[in-house]
């Protein structure tokens, strides 16, 4: 299995935003646990299945193939309830939080796409060149199919622009805003020489971070999934990036090695921005050590009601305009699995550090999807932020068709705040030192090559500074079952 195919393996694509279940309450919350219960039982009764595929890993025999051109999509959806969330959103990846966040204030149950990975349908080529070069191309669009639109995380902030809190639905930031493509990007592949390529893709980190997380990117059942910032590098809009050339080439199956660099100019969620990587393998242990520098990343967020009321005098639109806070951001990482079959052991760590930028950006500049910047915050990192995020977990297969996995994240900040509050440990500001710690357990069936079935359940929780601003629930348990389907 070529590395270009493997984060696609266990359906490890971005999140999608979900139905709009409006489910809350006492009624609400029983129901939803009489039929996760149920349907999961229903699921247990299911017979053995065949091994998994998705994407661009179909075989010849079985890829929707003409003249070189493969035509692949992945199906995901599924029913989730929220002990403590915010209702679903039609726009945003996954469109829950899974994890606890501030507008966390009801119990929530309705249906939910790209649980354990991105609903999308793309195109991809392979065409013979000379030797054992190649010209390569894929494009991608990434889509909610319980509400039938677009991935646009962005857009799941703009629509609650105004809000507070207490009536906004779930909004975060991501790396999809309404993108005709999601990915996009052309170049050159020799097995013995490397790949590289040039376009809207997926960061080295990204990669690193799919292939070492124990769910795969699992949107419903890890931290990496449900929360780009780690797999950007500190922002979740740069786990992709626009007008990126990335080269990656492994030898002899021993040593792999990867660089890539964004350019200055672009849309994209950064100014400039450079990673690269080096790894090897060997009798069954994998490790990847992964530095990431992203000039300018971007942070965005609804904006507040007074925020709203200036717009007229701006000359902004309430629909496309968002806040941000900027900053240059700097991250080291090591990663790691090991197999004895048959189980899967995983471990990550990573540094990350926030620094005011360099080049501050100006209110009005152009961020992914066309979303416009009409606040930006380019000092809030007086003192440098920095993150130290961990998680391991193991995953077992217990029959041929059937994987069992537990896993467990977490990440600390340093107490970043100035002035009297230096130092802090406590609620009193989000820039005081505090903690996140998420545990899952999840299975998931292959009944065949195309199609799975899957039921878990992550709980996370906020403490000290982190925990700042969440006038409501500081945990959330977020039961989850569904199926996906891959052609």
């Amino acid at each position: 299995m070529n590395r270009m195919d493997e984060k696609y393996l266990k359906g490890s694509a971005p999140h999608i935003q979900g139905a709009n279940p409006r489910a809350g309450g006492p009624s609400g919350s029983k129901l939803g646990w009489f039929v996760l219960v149920l349907s999961s039982a229903l699921t247990a009764s299911i017979p053995v299945s065949a091994q998994q595929k998705t994407g661009p890993s179909i075989t010849d025999d079985d890829a929707l193939t003409f003249h070189g051109i493969t035509l692949y999509g992945v199906i995901d959806v599924g029913l989730q309830y929220d002990t403590h969330g915010a209702p679903f959103s039609d726009f945003r990846p996954a469109a829950s939080a899974n994890i606890v966040q501030k507008n966390s204030r009801q119990s929530v149950f309705g249906v939910t796409p790209s649980n354990m990975g991105q609903s999308r349908v793309g195109l991809q080529g392979d065409e013979p060149l000379y030797g054992d070069w190649s010209a390569v191309f894929r494009i991608e669009t990434f889509f909610n199919p319980q509400s039938g639109q677009i991935a646009d995380a962005l857009k799941s902030l703009t629509v609650n622009n105004g809000r507070t809190a207490a009536n906004s639905t779930t909004n975060l930031d991501g790396s999809s805003a309404g993108q005709a493509f999601q990915t996009a990007f052309a170049g050159l592949s020799s097995k013995q020489f490397g790949t590289i390529t040039f376009g809207r893709q997926l960061t080295l980190l990204t990669e690193g971070t799919i292939k070492y997380d124990p769910n795969y990117d699992a949107t419903a059942f890890g931290l990496i999934g449900a929360s780009g910032t780690y797999q950007g590098g500190g922002t979740t809009e740069d786990k992709r990036l626009d007008s990126m050339l990335k080269y990656y080439a492994s030898f002899d199956d021993l040593i792999n090695v990867g660089a890539l660099y964004k350019f200055n100019g672009s849309t994209g969620g950064a100014n400039t921005a450079y990673q690269a990587v080096l790894g090897a393998q060997y009798a069954g242990a994998s490790v990847d050590a992964y530095y990431s520098k992203e000039n300018d990343a971007i942070s965005a967020a609804s904006l507040t009601s007074a925020q709203v009321a200036q717009l007229p005098a701006l000359g902004y639109s309430v629909s496309n305009s968002v806040s941000a806070t900027v900053s240059d951001d700097t991250a080291y990482a090591l990663m790691g699995r090991y197999t004895i079959d048959p189980l899967k052991f995983f471990a990550g760590y990573e540094h990350i550090k926030y620094a005011n930028p360099s080049t501050p950006l100006k209110a009005g500049f152009t961020d992914i999807g066309g979303y416009v910047l009409a606040f930006v915050t380019n000092n809030a990192y007086n003192m440098a932020k920095t993150l130290n995020v961990y998680w391991t977990g193991v995953r077992y297969t217990v029959i041929p068709h059937l994987d069992l996995t537990a896993a467990y994240y977490g990440y600390r900040q340093n107490a970043y705040a100035t002035g009297t509050e230096a130092g802090c440990t406590t609620t009193v500001n989000a820039a005081c030192s505090g903690s996140f710690e998420a545990y899952s357990l999840d299975a998931d069936y292959f009944f065949n090559r195309h199609f799975d079935a899957y039921g878990g359940a992550m709980y996370s929780g906020v403490h000290d500074g982190v925990a700042s601003g969440y006038a409501f629930h500081t945990t959330n348990i977020n039961p989850t079952i569904g199926v996906r389907y891959k052609f």
